[in-house]
């Protein structure tokens, strides 16, 4: 009995974390987070968006691709802009990030890399394939410190 209530808890977990991002049409969109994504996506190709509760506040993302690179934004229901991943080369960024990124994870096949920029603070992100065949990811600050979430 006690394996099925546990079953049935992570299951439950699993519908909640899978609810909690939902897709929505651009049309759908806040008018002034529509109005911010206009002037922050001049060029790029819009791909989609999505909302999410964060920390008790609406968050809508806008997935786009520039210059064939991926780029997301998120907005917060005022249309200010609060976070950037932007897919960029793994030789564009600070050498200490580099560093720590390659020996994180010996061996690993770096796939993409994003700079994530949130205020006035850009970190990292790195998903590998690791040499067991796992996808990762590696999150490190500029100067190569391990980065945590906020």
């Amino acid at each position: 009995m006690r394996a099925l209530t546990i079953c049935f808890l992570m299951a439950g977990f699993g519908l909640t974390a899978v609810a909690a991002e939902s897709r929505v049409k651009v049309e759908e969109l806040p008018a002034a987070v529509q109005t911010s994504m206009k002037e922050h996506t001049k060029g790029a190709t819009i791909l989609g968006a999505s909302k999410e509760r964060e920390h008790g506040r609406m968050i809508y993302e806008v997935e786009t691709k520039l210059d064939g690179k991926s780029r997301d934004l998120s907005f917060d229901d005022k249309g200010s802009l609060l976070e950037v991943e932007q897919e960029v080369d793994l030789d564009s960024i600070p050498a200490p990030a580099k560093e720590a990124i390659q020996k994180k994870l010996p061996g690993a096949t770096i796939k993409k890399v994003e700079s994530v920029t949130h205020g006035s603070i850009t970190s990292y992100e790195a998903d590998v394939r690791t040499k067991a065949g796992r996808n990762q990811e590696v999150a490190v600050n500029a100067d190569g410190s391990a980065h945590t979430q906020n």
